[in-house]
């Protein structure tokens, strides 16, 4: 996760834990390239249906959200290119005073929906999805008359391509022999496979992790049996869809899932394996909480492993010193997790949340505390 993406991480972190008193806290998201005016002119509707609330308080109170989110749409005069989402709302613990918040967001990637909210709790859940997946992901489904190529990113997804195959379309048996027919099919057959292959390099070559495979019928597994597609495609899998088409590219993404989260964790399992060697063979590599901020505060680590599942809180004073144990009113409480990112942003290092449920990420949390570093030297 770079810089920008952890921070945005954090901020959404600190909009979760937010809460109105009721359903009064607003969440607006704002579609790339859609115009500013018209959202303007929907808030201004929803502040005359708001004006029907029965409760005086939660009346009140949301259309005082609307209009800060109002006024807050004046400071642009259109749409970020990635859209736009705002929060506001009284987010105050105590029901006899008012803190009334508006935090305005530019998401990290494209937002492609509009949404508009009242609830207890701001509405995080698209933006959350933004940080679930991070890397970017070719989907191609085909059959015998048409392909589509899709990227993937996050959670969503892209279409990229359609291409048609003529090889019937185009070729009729009319008084021709059997054998030249066939040859005429085959000949259209093979040019539609290689511009399928051809569009593979031009949208996916050094672009995306891996390729998704799908589609109805035989056709997927020939193409890549007889590999018409360029050797540095890495194809993740292939995955039976019921279409082809942007119907078809949905099912290759669900069916799709377990082939990506078994990349993510072969690039875990490969480093805490490295770790353990070096461990074993007393080389560079240490291990617990102690040993491993000093190595990053030394800038000696190559690469800090991190498990999700360690729990241990961060507790940070108003002068910036922490504590593993907790004090008493801390400015800021961290996931140890967060911290260790933090402090190895600052130091160049590099660093790995081990996330997955595998048997050496058991071994990891269980046997070395689930933090460690491979050390530069």
């Amino acid at each position: 996760m770079d810089p920008k993406e952890y921070e945005f991480q954090k901020i959404i972190k600190r909009i979760k834990q937010l809460k109105g008193t009721g359903t009064q806290l607003v969440s607006v998201y704002i579609p790339a390239e859609y115009p500013i005016s018209e959202i303007a002119n929907r808030l201004r509707s929803e502040i005359s249906q708001a004006e029907n609330i029965k409760s005086k308080q939660t009346r009140t109170k949301v259309i005082g959200a609307l209009e800060r989110i109002l006024n807050a749409l004046k400071g642009f005069k259109q749409t970020p290119p990635n859209g736009l989402v705002i929060f506001a709302g009284d987010v105050s613990e105590d029901p006899s005073r008012e803190n009334i918040i508006t935090i305005t967001l530019e998401p990290i990637k494209k937002l492609n929906q509009s949404v508009y909210r009242c609830d207890s709790t701001f509405y995080t859940e698209p933006l959350e999805s933004m940080l679930q997946q991070r890397d970017k992901y070719g989907v191609v489904v085909l059959d015998g008359r048409e392909a589509t190529l899709a990227l993937l990113d996050g959670s969503n997804f892209y279409i990229l391509d359609e291409i048609e195959s003529h090889a019937h379309a185009k070729v009729r048996k009319g008084g021709q022999s059997a054998r030249r027919y066939e040859r005429l099919i085959e000949e259209q057959t093979e040019y539609y496979y290689k511009k399928v292959a051809e569009a593979m390099d031009t949208h996916y070559l050094n672009k995306v992790k891996g390729i998704i495979i799908g589609g109805p019928g035989p056709t997927k597994e020939y193409f890549v049996d007889a590999k018409y597609y360029n050797y540095q495609h890495k194809i993740l899998g292939i995955v039976d869809t019921g279409y082809t088409g942007i119907e078809g590219v949905r099912e290759a993404i669900e069916k799709g899932k377990d082939l990506i989260q078994e990349q993510e964790m072969i690039v875990e399992i490969r480093e805490i394996n490295r770790f353990i060697k070096e461990v074993v063979n007393g080389g560079k590599a240490v291990y617990g909480l102690d040993e491993t901020i000093q190595m990053i505060n030394n800038r000696r680590a190559e690469l800090v492993l991190v498990s999700s599942k360690l729990d241990i809180k961060v507790y940070k004073d108003e002068f910036g010193q922490i504590s593993f144990n907790p004090i008493d009113n801390p400015k800021e409480v961290l996931d140890i997790q967060d911290y260790i990112y933090e402090l190895c942003v600052e130091n160049g290092v590099n660093v790995l949340i081990i996330s997955s449920n595998s048997h050496e990420a058991d071994i990891f949390l269980n046997t070395f505390g689930g933090i460690g570093a491979i050390l530069r030297y």
